[in-house]
């Protein structure tokens, strides 16, 4: 079993970058242009990964509304849903990877997440 290091304070610090990153990167990388969805599928993530970050419960978080095992079911579902829309849109080249990257990468960060009752012994 892999060691689940990912904690809520790392978490909530990577919140913030990778909702603008996946706001800027489209721009960055010249995405959708063989798909336009390519490009606004990153841009609309972004802006609400930033509203759910500024509404989730943990330090970081301004409003703190949601509690954060909805943050972390959320960044599950759109770690499927970026592996799934390469295949469901027929994105190509750098769109592909881009997806396919990112997508795996959520998810290895939420199956990394450490249970919340084992931060408080830690």
């Amino acid at each position: 079993m892999f060691p689940r290091f990912i904690t809520k304070t790392i978490h909530a610090y990577l919140d913030y970058p990778v909702a603008f990153g996946l706001v800027a990167m489209p721009f960055l990388f010249g995405l959708g242009a063989d798909n336009a969805i390519a490009f606004w599928l990153s841009i609309v993530t972004g802006g609400a990964a930033f509203v759910l970050t500024i509404l989730t419960d943990h330090h970081l978080g301004v409003i703190r509304v949601l509690p954060y095992a909805l943050h972390l079911a959320v960044d599950g579902l759109v770690g499927v849903a970026f592996v799934a829309a390469p295949v469901v849109f027929g994105f190509v080249g750098l769109d592909f990877w881009y997806y396919m990257i990112l997508g795996f990468t959520v998810l290895a960060v939420v199956g990394l997440h450490q249970p919340e009752d084992r931060q408080a012994t830690a």
